[in-house]
């Protein structure tokens, strides 16, 4: 074997290792997104009753986003003990008004 061969096996082996080690830190971190992705599942079950949890899953089709900043406000709520009982559809409503804010008014106008 020439020394250019040799560099380039070990080269290669090299890149090998890494991408390895790529592969298994992104199934780590996947496992680990996994995980409290079922954690927070499991604490809006707690603080939801299952028309709330319902009408979130229904506006998350619409504004994911959205509903994933109102359940870590609600997961902070309730880890500082400002959840007394389950938030009821009722209650959820109420805060996704105030959350949301103002709509802006679409007028359309025929000519």
């Amino acid at each position: 074997m020439t020394d250019l061969e040799e560099i380039r096996r070990k080269k290669m082996l090299e890149l090998q290792q890494r991408a390895q080690q790529q592969a298994m830190e992104t199934e780590a971190q996947e496992q680990m997104r996994q995980q409290l992705e079922m954690q927070k599942k499991q604490i809006m079950m707690q603080i939801l009753t299952p028309e709330a949890r319902s009408r979130l899953a229904n506006l998350r089709l619409t504004r994911p986003e959205f509903v994933e900043q109102i359940e870590l406000q609600l997961i902070q709520l309730a880890q500082m003990g400002r959840v007394r009982s389950k938030i009821t559809d009722e209650q959820l409503k109420e805060l996704l008004k105030r959350v949301s804010g103002k709509k802006r008014e679409i007028k359309i106008s025929r000519k």
